[in-house]
């Protein structure tokens, strides 16, 4: 039996993560300073991919070996964060991480949608309760 093309898929997509996966991805490569410090980037790593297909219809035109027509796709993605560095120098090793905290006006920018969304709400509520007003006047 001829091998399923959801298999070549699979095998595509897990080959790619396998090529970017590699330990200096994490655990970056050594920075020398000037006074003999060593300086270490540690990243976090995400992979996540997908692949599927599906077989409809009556044998392939084009592959009249095939069971039935195919069709398929695969994706994935990745993310690096940096989290830390290790700073080794002077007798001494410290892990410094990355302080992620936002700032006040990150902060301030992060929650202008929602803001927004507030004011347009209370827009309309008002527009509501102006147009029953208007209503009633007319009714009475």
């Amino acid at each position: 039996m001829a091998e399923h093309p959801i298999k070549g898929l699979m095998e595509t997509a897990m080959n790619s993560i396998k090529e970017m996966v590699d330990v200096n991805t994490i655990v970056g490569n050594a920075v020398n300073a000037p006074d003999g410090t060593v300086i270490i980037p540690i990243s976090k790593v995400s992979f996540g991919f997908g692949a599927g297909g599906s077989e409809f219809g009556e044998r392939s035109q084009i592959a009249p070996e095939a069971n039935a027509n195919f069709g398929g796709g695969s994706g994935g993605g990745a993310t690096i964060e940096p989290v830390a560095f290790m700073v080794v120098g002077q007798g001494q090793i410290r892990l410094m991480p990355i302080d992620k905290t936002p700032s006040p006006v990150e902060d301030i920018i992060d929650r202008v949608p929602f803001l927004v969304e507030k004011a347009i709400e209370i827009f309309k509520k008002k527009e509501a309760k102006k147009e029953k007003k208007d209503e009633k006047k007319r009714k009475g």
